[in-house]
């Protein structure tokens, strides 16, 4: 038996189960999930406060190298880019719907709302967002799982208080948990851009992993997505910047061309910083270079004086 560790929320069991049905069927062994509870679990604290959506990450890893499980599921956008001397990412699934969606009351758009509606999120950078596009807006912090979240807008879950106009959150979330159906409007990544790395899975295992589970993950790995997201994490690395920055990357692949943009805001959105660039042809590290390109001119824009520096992940 293959023992798969995942946190014990809805999307987090959701997401792992996928995984592990698809380990399944390429070893034909039994794959188990074993729920790991972590810090950020547990805490009502924000999330920047216990060094960000990192902390989400800790726990799973030590059950993994104490060997309670023999692979791990994450949400890449909240892993670290720094790599772990004794473990390796075995696989990165074909990537989700990268973009944010917003829930809205009564199924209106974000623009739509009037002065003063309330609209939560936990993210540094979509707090930023939107407070740049809608400063009309409240903008509300909050923490709690996502039918949690979903249930102060929509007023679905008893003891929940319904007290939010609206909520951002990542489309690819919402469509893992089945929940796709109450999004009012997907945001345009141009205009949108979202965390390093949204909408992708890391299969983390240990740097020795062999035999079945190990060509399993060969399998499931998904070539484009994984250059791509490299070249978004790279982007964070070299800024210095955690992975709760208000820091928009996206890259894609397309007909052989690799596009990479990011964007760094001021916690207040007032203040921004973009660059992008394109992959060269014979280049034999396309995320690297790319990366080092945005980032010198994301420097030369400024973007070192809007965002605080958390030490490199």
């Amino acid at each position: 038996m293959i023992r798969l560790g995942t946190r014990g929320s809805a999307l987090a069991l959701a997401q792992s189960q996928r995984v592990a049905d698809s380990i399944a069927a390429r070893t034909g062994e039994e794959v188990e999930l074993v729920t790991i509870t972590t810090q950020g679990d547990v805490s009502t604290a924000p999330l920047a406060s216990m060094g960000g959506a990192g902390v989400f990450v800790v726990a799973v890893r030590e059950a993994l190298l104490a060997g309670e499980c023999d692979v791990v599921v994450h949400s890449l956008k909240d892993l670290p880019t720094a790599p772990h001397p004794d473990l390796v990412i075995g696989a990165v699934p074909k990537r989700a719907d990268a973009r944010d969606a917003g829930v809205v009351a009564g199924g209106v758009a974000l623009k739509d709302l009037p002065a003063g509606s309330r609209v939560g999120t936990g993210s540094p950078r979509r707090q930023a967002q939107l407070r740049r596009r809608f400063p009309e807006l409240e903008v509300v912090e909050m923490r709690g799982n996502v039918d949690t979240r979903l249930a102060r807008v929509l007023g679905d879950r008893e003891g929940v208080e319904h007290d939010l106009d609206a909520v951002i959150l990542a489309a690819a979330g919402l469509e893992r948990i089945g929940r796709e159906g109450v999004v009012t409007e997907h945001l345009g990544i141009d205009g949108w851009p979202t965390a390093p790395g949204q909408g992708a899975l890391a299969v983390e295992t240990r740097a020795d992993v062999s035999g079945a589970l190990k060509r399993a993950l060969i399998g499931l790995d998904h070539a484009s997505t994984r250059t791509a997201v490299e070249a978004e994490r790279a982007v964070l690395r070299k800024l210095e910047a955690g992975c709760s920055a208000p820091l928009g990357a996206h890259a894609f692949i397309d007909d052989g061309m690799m596009f990479l943009a990011a964007r760094v805001y001021s916690p207040e959105g007032e203040q921004v910083s973009s660059a992008h660039a394109q992959y060269v042809d014979d280049s034999r590290t396309p995320a690297e270079d790319l990366a080092n390109r945005v980032v010198d001119e994301l420097l030369q824009n400024g973007a070192a004086d809007l965002m605080p520096k958390e030490g490199a992940r």
